[in-house]
């Protein structure tokens, strides 16, 4: 079994992002403001993101993977990565694995962050949070439409942010990333989820973000999970973006770098973007890349591995402000490669 991971930002923390149902490491950079959101924590830690088993690069599934599998995913990519312990965050689902692993694998986890995310995804006559189980299922029953518009399952409640151009990358990246019957099947598996017995035994620091009108993973989810988990710190945002590089990145962006580092930044030079933040490396990677090299074929120029390269590729783009390949080949000379 084959996990693709990427490995960015040379911080002296690792921090090891877990995603939601479904994605796309290459694709994901498409987005500029994912991409932003991508680069902000990669610019204060080793920033490591991957794709679940059945998702994205990684290998393909017969059905969704359980959640032991998924778990062994993490630890599987820490393993590649040589990341020995990392802070974890997970988003949405994927802050629900973070959970398990955490408990699961202790030593692994340095401390915990949880983006969207839940204990238990449906209501119930001691849980007041989240649709009943009809409710979700006509709404995954309609989700497949969004592979095909980018249409979002907001409730009835658009996003300004989620306007056609982003829908447009929105279609593109579930088409990269799953099938609609495995991201649905992998919803529904999560419908059976309870892990609410377990939150008191997390024993590592853990910051809860959530916004305030999300309306896809309710606001009471996250405030039950800070309730429980012992310690725990809570942020709540203004907005109701569920997915977190639309509405105010930066806000979500500074409560992780203050947790993690212990303060935030000041702002960058202009140094740091552009050309002239680009390492040696980059810049021959960059230069090479911009005349349609392959990763393979500029790896076997530089003689580095295809991964080495790919990881060199997200920091140019990154650096650049770009969000592909196609766009540093067209805009080479506006931006002095």
């Amino acid at each position: 079994m084959s996990i693709a991971y990427q490995v960015v930002g040379d911080g002296p923390t690792d921090l090891i992002l877990v995603p939601g149902f479904v994605s796309h490491v290459e694709v994901a950079w498409e987005e500029p403001r994912l991409a932003h959101f991508l680069s902000r924590m990669a610019s204060f830690s080793r920033l490591i993101v991957f794709d679940k088993r059945g998702t994205g690069m990684s290998d393909p599934v017969v059905g969704p993977p359980s959640m032991d599998e998924r778990m062994d995913d993490i630890r599987a990519v820490m393993d590649a990565a040589g990341s020995r312990r990392a802070t974890i965050f997970g988003i949405s689902e994927g802050g629900t694995l973070s959970l398990l692993f955490a408990r699961a694998h202790p030593e692994r986890t340095q401390s915990l962050i949880l983006y969207g995310s839940w204990a238990r995804r449906l209501a119930g006559p001691d849980y007041p949070y989240g649709p009943s189980a009809d409710q979700l299922e006509e709404v995954i029953g309609g989700m497949d439409r969004g592979w095909a518009s980018g249409e979002w399952w907001d409730g009835g409640r658009p996003s300004p942010a989620d306007d056609q151009r982003h829908r447009t990358w929105w279609a593109r990246y579930l088409r990269m990333a799953a099938s609609p019957a495995m991201a649905q099947n992998v919803i529904r598996m999560n419908m059976r989820m309870d892990i609410r017995d377990l939150l008191p035994t997390v024993n590592r620091p853990t910051l809860i973000l959530h916004r305030a009108g999300d309306s896809w993973i309710e606001v009471g989810h996250a405030r039950y999970l800070a309730e429980h988990i012992p310690d725990a710190r809570y942020v709540e945002l203004p907005g109701s973006d569920h997915r977190p590089w639309l509405g105010d990145v930066d806000a979500i962006a500074d409560q992780v770098e203050v947790f993690v580092t212990g303060r935030k930044s000041r702002p960058r030079r202009r140094t740091n973007i552009g050309v002239d933040a680009l390492s040696r490396r980059e810049r021959e990677v960059a230069l090479l890349a911009s005349r349609g090299e392959t990763a393979a074929e500029i790896a076997s120029h530089l003689y580095v591995s295809k991964r080495t390269v790919e990881s060199h590729l997200v920091s140019v783009y990154g650096k650049l402000g770009i969000g592909s390949k196609t766009e540093l080949i067209r805009r080479a000379s506006e931006l002095g490669i």
